[in-house]
């Protein structure tokens, strides 16, 4: 018999990281620094041993999906706060507050000095209760809640050093650019409730046949096309599809924990999840998962081509993600939401352990980040290189590692799709094997294996102290001591803690996730139109078995030819980078410029929204609105005003003639067509 989810456990789970921000914010100076990571530590570990639980009775066959508040009733729409947990959601539960309780305990390392210990802990304990509600909600309005709390901590935390120029750039680019996604996204959910007229998923999934019937008003586009196009746009803003990935690498300016929880396990997949839950709908129109698969494959590719070049160790794990981002919505365009949601869980352990450890070593470095200016980490902190190491062999597809089962079941995925924009999404996503191998590895020998340019710095710093404050110069009190060392155990055991998911995760669970029924009331595939998963299946036999059988194919031999390629580049001939930059020059600056869309976002997209605002401002505002609306109604009036002075004499004889006259015009008016008749006789 299925165990049974209790109402107030569930409750549990988001309110007791939200009590912990509250206590951190409002009371930081009370409780002191200690007190601030306590609170919030302990509010997230609380979250996530209910989430095991919950778990745990989700596999054992346990389900909940009810209100537990009713906010409004206009009509027949209900707005309401109510929880849907089943396999997606508590997977998504486990994996949001397990990453989180990591990223808590390393940020006590990590923060130690920072004068805003408390606020930070409040902004990422409040990110986790809106990241919970996000993915515990069993309706359009509880989502979009979550959705956009999501982005209003993220600004808050990129920008969280609010004194340094490019923090605040950052968060204001990556506020707007969501704001662009976010716009699709509730036009999306507007059409829902028009058409479905619920904000409930149940109610509106089961109404998706009837809207796959209609067309979009006053164009031949089908309705569910347009609204799936919508929800999915919101998906770009969010989880960083082209072109409305430029946010994500500048979001590094922040603290490196928040690159972990934002970045790597929790909202940039915000939008992969939702895409996921949305499966019935998205199942019902075919060129809406063409688009998917289009972007999901520019974004896989070309995001991570931009990985290649860059020298600051926190952008090169931005690119990968996004980059990453791309292969789980290939799958998602594929038909495959479980593999994608299996990348997700997956890419959340190594990723998060990618970032940490880049933090370590920013840490060991005395916050120096240019990779060129690092080599030779691997002797003085073993702990980073060998968790990095792992992390990045799970990044680039290694057998047996999480990465490799949830990496080739995208690609097989793919390439069992019958959609039209598949074979390029399939060519797409078999290239960025080899180019993720190259980059990964490119930094992991740069950082840790060959000369020791730390001790003469070639190059200058990419980033300062992290703090913009003069008095961070010796941060972790070490500031004047130039060699490398260890990162303090509150920092290195995180990223131990994240290893072992990353080694072992996807090994134990693709049987269940894939091809059990752990989604099997979450995700809903139709097999006849979109047969990837049943062929996937049909092959499957075994994890050990996948594995082996990745020895003789084209991804596998793929990624060691990158690794081999950045050993041979970095380690062995360093001069032919050099030499093919300088021959490919004109790339190498397109590169560089980022496809040139920052620059055609501020010179063209930005410049044209000012003289449209401006236009608005002068014409709109200053002349229609001002000048004819307001000011001209009021010039109406004075003018009327000044005619009527011009009859208000104050003489009783001019009145007594306006009477005169006008009782002689109203009779000439009423007996004018009798006058007229009489003369026609």
């Amino acid at each position: 018999m299925a165990a049974q989810l209790s109402q107030n456990l569930l409750l549990a789970v988001p309110l007791a990281p939200l009590a912990g921000a509250v206590l951190a914010g409002f009371f930081g100076k009370a409780i002191g620094r200690s007190g601030a990571h306590v609170v919030t530590i302990l509010g997230v570990l609380i979250s996530f041993v209910i989430s095991a639980m919950v778990l745990n009775d989700v596999i054992a066959g346990a389900r909940f999906n009810a209100t537990i508040y009713e906010w409004m009733v206009l009509g027949d729409l209900k707005m309401e706060i109510g929880f849907l947990v089943d396999g997606l959601t508590a997977m998504m539960m486990v994996v949001v507050t397990f990453v989180s309780l990591m990223v808590h305990i390393y940020t006590v390392g990590y923060m130690a000095d920072d004068p805003g210990y408390q606020r930070f802990f409040s902004y990422i304990s409040l990110f986790t209760f809106s990241m919970l509600m996000l993915v515990m909600s069993n309706n359009f309005l509880q989502l979009f809640f979550g959705w956009e709390a999501v982005g209003l901590v993220s600004y808050l935390l990129i920008g969280f050093w609010y004194k340094k120029p490019t923090a605040i750039f950052a968060n204001m680019k990556a506020f707007l650019v969501n704001r662009v996604g976010d716009f699709g996204f509730i036009l999306g959910i507007g059409l829902i409730v028009t058409y479905a007229g619920t904000l409930s998923y149940a109610e509106a999934f089961a109404k998706g046949p009837e809207l796959a019937k209609l067309v979009f008003p006053g164009t031949e586009w089908m309705l569910i096309t347009v609204t799936c196009i919508c929800l999915f746009i919101g998906a770009m803003g969010k989880s960083a599809q082209f072109p409305l990935h430029v946010w994500l690498p500048d979001s590094m300016e922040g603290p490196t924990p928040i690159s972990a929880l934002i970045h790597a396990a929790t909202m940039v997949t915000a939008g992969i999840f939702m895409v996921a839950r949305m499966s019935p709908l998205f199942e019902l129109s075919d060129t809406a998962l063409n688009f998917i698969l289009i972007i999901g494959a520019i974004t896989a590719l070309f995001m991570g081509f931009l990985g290649i070049i860059q020298t600051d160790i926190k952008r090169v794990v931005a690119y990968s993600t996004l980059s990453q981002l791309g292969y789980m919505t290939v799958a998602l365009g594929a038909s495959a939401y479980s593999v994608a949601v299996f990348h997700l869980m997956t890419h959340a352990f190594f990723k998060a352990l990618l970032f940490l450890a880049a933090g370590s070593v920013i840490i060991g470095m005395h916050h120096d980040q240019d990779i060129r200016n690092m080599g030779g980490l691997r002797k003085y902190m073993p702990i980073t290189w060998i968790t990095s190491l792992l992390g990045s062999l799970a990044l680039i597809g290694t057998p047996f590692f999480s990465g490799f089962y949830s990496k080739d079941s995208i690609i097989e995925a793919v390439h069992a799709s019958h959609l039209p924009a598949a074979p390029w999404a399939y060519w797409a996503v078999v290239a960025g094997v080899f180019v993720t191998a190259f980059y990964s590895f490119r930094m992991y020998f740069l950082v840790f294996h060959g000369k020791e340019n730390f001790r003469h710095k070639p190059f200058p710093g990419e980033h300062d102290a992290h703090d913009p404050h003069d008095a961070h110069a010796d941060d972790h009190g070490h500031g004047h001591d130039h060699t490398p060392h260890e990162s303090p155990w509150v920092v290195w055991l995180p990223l131990v803690l994240l290893a072992i998911p990353s080694v072992l995760i996807g090994y134990l669970t693709i049987g269940p996730m894939l091809h059990g029924g752990f989604f099997k009331d979450s995700i809903l595939v139709d097999a006849t139109l979109h047969p990837a998963m049943a062929e996937l299946a049909e092959h499957f036999h075994g994890a050990a078995a996948m594995a082996l059988h990745s020895l003789g194919t084209l991804p596998l031999w793929l990624a060691v030819a990158g690794v081999v390629t950045a050993y041979v580049f970095y380690m062995v001939v360093p001069a032919v980078p050099s030499a093919i930059a300088r021959a490919l020059s004109p790339i190498v600056t397109l590169l560089e410029n980022k496809y040139y869309l920052d620059w055609f976002n501020e010179h063209v997209l930005a410049a044209g929204a000012r003289l449209l605002g401006r236009g608005l401002w002068k014409g709109g505002d200053g002349f229609l609105i001002d000048g004819i609306l307001i000011n001209g109604s009021a010039r109406l009036v004075g003018m009327m005003a000044g005619l009527t002075r011009l009859v208000q004499t104050g003489h009783v004889y001019w009145y007594a003639l306006v009477m005169l006259l006008g009782v002689f015009g109203l009779l000439t008016w009423q007996l004018w067509p009798a006058l007229a008749g009489l003369a026609g006789r």
